[in-house]
């Protein structure tokens, strides 16, 4: 049994065929768990030996980002970050700067905001993205 064989792999959304490239990026989702740049994914596919253009990894992305495969993180600088997604419901992210460290947090307080304000304004299926960053324990106690 191969590496790859043994580690759970992301689920393919329906509606996509299963590529040589998609699971090439799913399983380079597989194997770290932590947020990395579309570049970053794309050079740990490069290393098993898999040709993927890069072009094809961030649409790869987006594909899966679009079925809830994947969680997607802006930075604040604006940069797009990929992992795996670990909930199966909504929720949010709180990074640590420094080292990039993610906690999945739920916001029952942010949903409860955010529906009130779309009904006070007669807005419907809303959404939101939030995202929370600040120093972890262990990078404050460096």
């Amino acid at each position: 049994m191969t590496n790859t064989e043994s580690m759970p792999s992301v689920p393919e959304p329906s509606g996509l065929r299963p590529t040589r490239q998609r699971t090439a990026v799913a399983e380079a989702l597989t194997r770290t768990g932590d947020f990395r740049s579309a570049q970053e994914i794309h050079d740990l596919v490069a290393r098993t030996g898999e040709k993927v253009g890069l072009a094809t990894v961030y649409r790869t992305l987006a594909a899966l980002a679009e079925a809830g495969v994947v969680d997607v993180l802006r930075t604040e600088e604006g940069e797009s970050l990929y992992r795996q997604c670990v909930a199966t419901h909504h929720h949010h992210h709180l990074v640590c700067r420094d080292c990039g460290a993610t906690v999945e947090i739920e916001g029952p307080a942010v949903e409860t905001w955010a529906a009130a304000v779309a009904r006070e304004h007669g807005y419907t299926a809303i959404s939101h993205e939030l995202e929370l960053f600040g120093t972890c324990p262990r990078c404050a106690g460096a």
